[in-house]
């Protein structure tokens, strides 16, 4: 994987421009931890190129930015984020088309398949990426990201150019940007959207996913490559069975290319445990093994597990049971509640993210804390992260008073706030409610529903329930999935662990995207085209689990010490989040019997203050 940035200024010339590499040297350095490897920067006349980079494949040969140059002439530059899975097979072509390269990479292949095809190579990428490509010789930058939005792309345009890079902390370290957050930003930070291409920062992007971003003398233009269409399927149940294992097998096959560790996440769950054996055969095939795999637990959660509604089982034995069926060499990674709380891990999420998005709770510092464990052993882990929003797998999918909700249905559902009690308020509950006004958080929601309802692609004709699974399902796959990737990779990034995401593969999305509901829930349960596709490579008890999404703690003493964290906050005259407090029910949060009740919302209130300390963020509302 890796970092990005830079930026492009046509009124001045950057080779003289005083400060601009010291400036471009600081943009670089806020990503050391997406690249631990090297670090490379470029400057031309009106381009500044910056990268980090986590060596994954050609250790040697694949430093960067990279360039390609022709009688001592620049004709393109590159500073590129990711992986591209089918980079031999474009290597073949290029090479037959006459290319030669000098590495082994495919960093390299990216930039002679933009030679060869032009803008159009971008539908012939299969991968994660993001990147910025220069042309010295059009005085054009091209910002590409992959189709499924995997890895992040920011940028912010300026009255010459536009800065660019893989985190909002890139652009912040330019001083011509300013972390600045209106009232529109707030409403995105809190309100569980994820709204394509929204920064929460004034001024800021983010490049939508399947998009480019084309930036000249004359201005920046966007355009869509990739995007979910509707479309016939004509397949019967038992050849989309057929196709869903081919294309899996394919995925995970292509993304076993490694030359570092790999291993994968195996939480007991179908998903990560359809990929863990996925990956175990294609390396048994290859030669290769055993897979690696890792599994997160706290102190005492399995033996004195309490099931709820979310979570109606604990990881661990079925963790253990698929191991075990195939031969992994497992480890799990043990988290107590000190460690959770501790501050500089805590502080370190928030400086991956970014900004104070809460909402997982302590899972955003658990997952950072299996990452750091995972990363003293391995480089590259793969996931099943997806696989719910692709195949149905959520409740809420299945619940007819959420899918029929006029609003998003993991809001419908509740999810952002099951932390916070039944009549606590939510996530917000301990925020001001003159400020929850100004940013009026459900039209906010309402309208942002109402934008990605009318994108949906639909089929002549279409009504039902089809219909409506149709819009459930290009709403995960375009919003709440979103904030999943978001997590993932800027928390793995934190660690310089890459994570891959099989079932993000464009192939299978479009595939099952067009699948009708009724197939996918042939077998009357949930996920039913991916269970009914890798039950064979899995123990019976792992193939039947009933979905549990990521483990949280279930010590008292977390909720204990996050209301001494409040506690403490509220004690500090200077402290930034003071005056967006409702001193009522920060009252209540902190009595002696408020439990869990407001355990969500505190999170957002603590990270809201850790945030405006460490990034100096005004609100302008």
């Amino acid at each position: 994987m890796c970092g990005i940035t830079g930026w492009i200024s046509y009124d001045q010339d950057l080779t003289r421009l005083p400060g601009a590499r010291s400036t471009l040297d600081a943009m670089t350095a806020t990503m050391t931890c997406r690249g631990p490897d090297a670090g490379g920067a470029w400057l031309d006349t009106h381009a500044a190129l910056g990268h980090r980079r986590l060596a994954v494949i050609d250790i040697e040969g694949g430093r960067q930015p990279m360039l390609v140059e022709h009688d001592g002439r620049t004709h393109l530059a590159l500073t590129y984020s990711g992986e591209v899975y089918n980079y031999r097979e474009l290597r073949a072509e290029l090479e037959a088309h006459g290319h030669t390269f000098r590495t082994h990479s495919d960093t390299e292949v990216v930039l002679h398949a933009y030679l060869q095809w032009g803008e159009d190579f971008t539908g012939r990428l299969n991968g994660m990426y993001a990147f910025a490509l220069w042309d010295p010789r059009t005085e054009e930058l091209l910002l590409v990201r992959d189709r499924m939005g995997i890895k992040p792309l920011y940028y912010h345009p300026t009255p010459d150019g536009v800065l660019f890079g893989s985190e909002p902390k890139a652009l912040l370290a330019h001083p011509a940007v300013r972390p600045a957050v209106d009232a529109e930003g707030l409403a995105e930070l809190l309100a569980f959207t994820k709204t394509p291409g929204h920064a929460v920062y004034k001024g800021m992007y983010e490049l939508r996913p399947g998009h480019t971003a084309r930036v000249r003398r004359t201005g920046l233009t966007v355009r869509r490559y990739w995007g979910l269409e509707a479309r016939e399927h004509t397949d019967d149940t038992a050849t989309t069975v057929r196709h869903v294992r081919e294309l899996l097998d394919d995925i995970v096959t292509r993304q076993l290319v490694a030359d570092v560790p790999l291993c994968t996440l195996l939480s007991g769950g179908l998903d990560s445990s359809a990929i863990t054996a996925l990956a175990a055969k294609g390396l048994a095939d290859a030669g290769r093994g055993p897979v690696r795999s890792f599994s997160v637990d706290f102190t005492g959660h399995t033996d004195h597990f309490k099931a709820d509604a979310l979570r109606p089982t604990p990881d661990g034995p079925y963790a253990h049971a698929l191991a075990d069926h195939v031969r992994s060499d497992h480890t799990d990674i043990v988290l107590d509640t000190a460690a959770l709380m501790d501050p500089a891990h805590r502080d370190a999420v928030l400086t991956a993210r970014d900004l104070p998005i809460a909402g997982f709770g302590d899972g955003d510092t658990s997952l950072y804390l299996l990452f750091k464990a995972i990363r003293e052993q391995s480089t590259v882990a793969l996931s099943g992260e997806s696989a719910d929003e692709i195949f149905g797998g959520y409740r809420w999918f299945h619940d007819p008073a959420t899918v029929h909700a006029d609003t998003f249905p993991w809001i419908a559902a509740g999810v952002a706030d099951h932390f916070s009690g039944e009549h606590s308020g939510g996530r917000v509950a301990l925020l001001d409610q003159g400020l929850l006004a100004k940013v009026d958080m459900a039209g906010y929601q309402d309208a942002r529903y109402r934008e990605a309802l009318a994108e949906v692609p639909h089929l002549p004709g279409e009504s039902g329930l089809q219909r409506r699974m149709r819009e459930i399902s290009y709403l995960h796959l375009t919003r709440f999935v979103q904030m999943l990737l978001d997590r993932k990779d800027r928390v793995s990034m934190a660690t310089g662990l890459e994570v891959r995401v099989p079932f993000c593969d464009h192939r299978l999305v479009g595939y099952v995207f067009n699948t009708p509901w009724s197939m996918k829930t042939f077998d009357g349960r949930e996920k039913s085209l991916l269970r009914a596709a890798t039950r064979d490579l899995l123990p019976a008890a792992v193939a039947d689990r009933v979905k549990s999404p990521y483990p949280s703690t279930q010590d008292p003493r977390y909720a204990a010490a996050l209301q001494a964290r409040l506690r403490h906050v509220l004690a500090d005259p200077d402290a930034p989040v003071r005056p967006l407090l409702d001193r009522a029910a920060v009252a209540q949060a902190l009595a002696a019997d408020a439990g869990d009740s407001f355990r969500s919302a505190t999170e957002v209130v603590l990270g809201i203050d850790t945030w405006l300390r460490g990034y100096g963020a005004t609100l302008e509302l």
